[in-house]
């Protein structure tokens, strides 16, 4: 999956925003103001942090090297993804969703229910 796809799919989920909260190359997309995902611009090969459930993100590094300990995040709750190595897409979008359903699952229940009603 390119940038591109990735951007497009991510806009594409309910409640969701685009932003640059920390500088101008790291990209970040919210829901409800809560960090589901995030990337950089700058580098050279396009990688994607994504919020995991602990024993499920132990799990996916043990399984595709691809997949590593979130870089500059909690190590317990993020993953680092390499996303233009061959991994499948269909776990990629498994994963994007995974990260915005966690997100979505703490949520207060007014937004939860307002995001229910954007579907």
């Amino acid at each position: 999956m390119d940038i591109i796809t990735f951007r497009e799919y991510c806009l594409s989920k309910p409640g969701v925003e685009e932003t640059f909260p920390f500088d101008e190359v790291t990209l970040v997309f919210k829901v409800m103001g809560k960090m589901f995902a995030l990337t950089g611009l700058e580098k050279e090969e396009f990688s994607v942090n994504l919020k995991c459930d602990p024993e499920r993100a132990e799990e996916l590094r043990e399984t595709y090297e691809d997949i590593q300990p979130g870089y500059h995040m909690s190590k317990k709750h993020w993953n680092t993804i390499l996303f233009e190595n061959g991994l499948p897409e269909r776990l990629l979008i498994e994963l994007i969703d995974h990260s915005y359903d966690l997100v979505v699952a703490k949520l207060k229940k007014a937004d939860r229910e307002f995001l229910e009603n954007l579907k």
